[in-house]
């Protein structure tokens, strides 16, 4: 199963070149970038592990990828992604975020069904990931 999350989630990966072009873009909209990984993909999981401090002050992409090779070499097999923040109304709200490494093994989802009282079925989305390993050892 291919995780699709964020901008350009349903292209086929992106190459360090398009990933450079995306942060030439977002540098020339003054917004700050970060990088940021996890091992829980899941889609209500928003508080992803940040690879160093948001990059305020970049003028080119090359920063970015020096902070992302990096973020590779330390997490080779967690999920690691590319956000942009702007901060412009003082606020920083996300305005690109895109997954730029994925692990090797990739595995999925599970539809949860719940039943409650009455006739009522409610149902959730259960990580693969986390339903049987501790974190940092979900892709071993």
């Amino acid at each position: 199963m291919r995780l699709t999350q964020g901008t350009f989630s349903f292209l086929p990966d992106l190459t360090d070149e398009q990933i450079g072009k995306q942060i030439d873009y977002c540098l020339g909209q003054h917004w700050a970038v970060a990088i940021e990984h996890t091992d829980d993909p899941h889609p209500r999981n928003a508080f992803w592990d940040m690879h160093g401090a948001p990059m305020f002050d970049l003028n080119d992409a090359a920063g970015a990828m020096y902070e992302l090779a990096a973020c590779r070499a330390a997490f080779p097999q967690r999920y690691i992604r590319v956000t942009a923040f702007d901060s412009t109304l003082g606020v920083e709200s996300i305005r690109i975020a895109f997954i730029v490494n994925r692990p090797e093994h990739e595995p999925g989802f599970r539809l949860v069904r719940q039943e409650a009282p009455g006739r009522t079925v409610r149902y959730s989305i259960e990580s693969y990931a986390v339903a049987a390993n501790p974190e940092g050892a979900r892709y071993s």
